[in-house]
């Protein structure tokens, strides 16, 4: 038993190395097969670098484009080598590439289609696609296309395949397997002439063969199908004329031409049809041409017609009699159309005069006017209604449009009726939008030659206050109306200063988050326009801004404390702006420019921001000491003086901060008023540090003389 054992552990240990092995070379096998080709998408993974986290063609030279590296060879690597060869070139780039994943993402092929497809050109077709899914992505093949001749070319070798077989039959094995930089060219077929048209194959028998044209009878003119058509013996002109679909509505049937054996004859359709005699047909016989002209009517003219031409549901010329008037000469013409311009009527005189007529006032008798006297002669002329669309600016004459600019919904030119007010013609443009500037709306209205007067009109005020029609501006043809458009946000009101009068501004200048210039109206007041320009900084001296007053008749200025207003909340302290005042709002370093050094403390020495602060009776030493910053790491903190300023002498007090810090004696703050003086001194100064600094020196002296007599 132990021999069996002995023997059977180095045989299977055989068996089993024998396995891995096959399995490692049927791996390595799959993977040599598993190459990379023309067409193929290289999938890339790399973690922080979105411009490499992506799929990249394999273009017609083998290569693909990747970032920071440029072009890299991979047609022909197993997948294995591509991801070898990737990281190799990406390392030139990036440090670290441990984390990076190349794979071949999907397998395609590039296939060039050219010739009768509708969308000739490349496409990528996948691993599993054939020639029809390849004829798909290409659109689909046209009317016309010869289905028995497709070529397909492969490294200069050309194949002529089948296609209309696969499509009769279903049999794939017609079908050649198609390759990457495969081309595929589809021809037309011959009986489709030179002349590329679109036809319907099943109506190619009865429309004829145009290659056969010796023999074809040919069919034009006013026919529903003109075309050449196939000669068939003992077929008639009526015959033919019903396989061209038969004559349109339009045609002249008493006069169709019969071009045949080189003799022209006339043929009337008509007489024929009323009378059924076959010996009025023409002969017909290889070659024949069959014109059918369009049907032209009588021209009628004389000295007693009117005519009436545009938009009426009969126009044309017409027998004038004694006693007709302008409405029956419109009545008889079948009256205006839906499309009529009925307020803008023209009567045309024989000698050239025009007289203009409104027709939809007479119907409404809001105007008085009486019926032009129409002569012979005379041309009435009903023009096309405007379309509100239509941006041409020829369908209105400028001498009665009125121009609409800027925040309407339809800004142009529209036609101008007396009958129409300002409201009105806002409306016929559909309305201000939601970012018009109601306020102040521009009127420009021309009075007399070269002249014009300009009108602010304020729409809002007119709302508000119900105000009557008469109000408006009262406009004529000719006249220009603009409505400005208002910020996006408040603090975009400083990019219209261009556009916007001095006089519709105000200024704002100093620490405040968006100084410049902005649109104010009276609706406006201080806060909003301090609100505006985003409000003063952390800088801003709020409680010394001032206000210009420009629109005085003597220069006037106010001050104002907006920290006393946030603090009691009294609107009587906020100033009253109106535009084209200036604000001004200073910072607090410049406190000691513009305020009285009797309103102020100085605070001096050892503290980290030294200077001139102002001061009330709630304040303390303390207060002001946290004002400067507090004191620096170099303060003499047991020796604060603090010098009084009093009528009739200066006094000084000490003060000492450490003791106070730990007694927290409130009754030893020393009393501080407005103009007093607080000095903090440096610890060099202090008797203690001056002793210890005069100790140092007598110690270096004394060993400098023993270090000489040891000597």
């Amino acid at each position: 038993m132990r021999n069996i054992t002995q023997h059977l552990i180095p045989a299977c240990l055989f068996l089993i190395i024998a396995i891995l092995g096959n399995i490692a070379h049927g791996a390595q096998t799959n993977d040599q097969a598993f190459t990379v080709n023309i067409g193929d998408e290289i999938t890339l993974l790399f973690p922080g670098e979105t411009s490499l986290s992506k799929a990249f063609s394999v273009e017609r030279d083998g290569t693909i484009n990747l970032p920071e590296v440029g072009q890299i060879t991979v047609v022909g690597l197993t997948e294995k080598a591509l991801r070898t060869t990737v990281k190799k070139e990406l390392s030139k780039a990036f440090r670290n590439i441990e984390d990076l994943s190349v794979r071949i993402g999907k397998k395609q092929r590039l296939i060039k289609i050219a010739g009768y497809v509708n969308q000739p050109g490349e496409v990528l077709l996948s691993a599993g696609g054939d020639i029809q899914s390849a004829f798909v992505l290409a659109g689909g093949l046209r009317n016309g296309a010869q289905l028995d001749q497709i070529q397909l070319r492969r490294n200069g070798e050309l194949t002529v395949f089948n296609y209309k077989s696969y499509m009769d039959t279903g049999d794939t094995a017609v079908l050649p397997r198609l390759q990457s930089l495969d081309e595929i060219f589809v021809p037309a077929s011959p009986k489709t002439g030179n002349i590329e048209t679109a036809f319907n194959p099943s109506s190619l028998t009865n429309s004829g063969d145009a290659a056969d044209s010796q023999n074809a009878i040919k069919i034009f003119g006013e026919v529903r199908s003109p075309g050449s058509f196939s000669f068939n013996e003992g077929a008639s002109v009526v015959d033919y004329l019903m396989r061209a679909g038969g004559v349109t509505r339009y045609a002249s049937v008493e006069q169709i031409r019969v071009i045949s054996g080189g003799s022209p004859k006339l043929f009337n359709l008509k007489k024929y049809l009323d009378s059924g005699d076959e010996s009025a047909l023409p002969l017909i016989t290889e070659n024949t041409t069959i014109f059918i002209p369009i049907q032209e009517e009588e021209i009628k003219s004389g000295s007693n017609m009117v005519y009436i031409m545009g938009e009426v549901f009969k126009p044309g010329a017409y027998e004038g009699k004694k006693g007709a008037t302008f409405l029956d000469i419109l009545a008889n013409a079948g009256g205006p159309t839906r499309y009529a311009e009925s307020r803008q009527i023209r009567l045309i005189r024989a000698n050239g005069d025009v007289v203009p007529f409104d027709l939809a006032a007479f119907t409404e008798s809001t105007r008085l006017q009486p019926l032009p006297d129409v002569q012979a002669g005379d041309a009435i002329f009903v023009p096309e209604k405007t379309d509100m669309n239509e941006k041409s600016w020829l369908k209105v004459a400028p001498s009665r449009a009125v121009r609409v600019l800027g925040e309407v919904v339809r800004p142009g030119r529209f036609e101008w009726s007396d009958e129409m007010s300002l409201l009105d013609l806002l409306a016929h443009a559909g309305g201000p939008t939601s970012r018009a500037d109601t306020s102040r709306i521009e009127v420009v209205i021309p009075e007399g030659e070269n002249q014009t007067r300009k009108i602010a009109f304020n729409l809002d005020t007119f709302i508000e206050q119900g105000l009557s029609d008469s109000k408006l501006p009262q406009l004529v043809a000719g006249t220009t109306v603009r409505i400005h458009d208002l910020p996006q946000d408040p603090s975009d009101n400083k990019s219209q200063w261009v556009r916007q009068a001095s006089d519709d501004s105000i200024y704002i200048f100093g620490q405040v988050g968006a100084p410049g210039r902005y649109r104010f109206t009276d609706a406006m007041h201080f806060l909003d326009i301090l609100a505006a320009a985003d409000g003063p900084t952390d800088k801003a001296d709020i409680s010394a801004i001032r206000i210009s007053h420009r629109g005085k008749n003597r220069p006037e200025v106010s001050a104002l404390d907006l920290h006393l207003y946030f603090e009691t909340g009294d609107e009587a302290l906020l100033p009253d702006v109106k535009p084209g005042d200036t604000i001004y709002v200073p910072a607090q370093k410049g406190l000691w420019l513009h305020t009285p050094k009797e309103t102020t403390i100085r605070v001096l020495g050892a503290v980290n921001k030294p200077g001139r602060y102002r001061f009330d009776d709630t304040m303390s030493i303390l207060d002001l000491l946290a004002e400067a910053g507090g004191t620096s790491d170099e303060a003499y903190l047991k020796k604060i003086t603090v010098v009084n300023l009093s009528c009739c002498k200066d006094q000084a007090t000490v003060f000492n901060l450490k003791k106070f810090s730990r007694t927290a004696d409130f009754s030893k703050l020393p009393v501080l008023r407005a103009g007093d003086t607080i000095f903090v001194p440096h610890r060099r100064e202090s008797v203690l540090y001056k002793t210890r600094e005069g100790m140092r020196d007598i110690i270096q002296t004394v060993s400098l003389v023993a270090l000489i007599g040891a000597l």
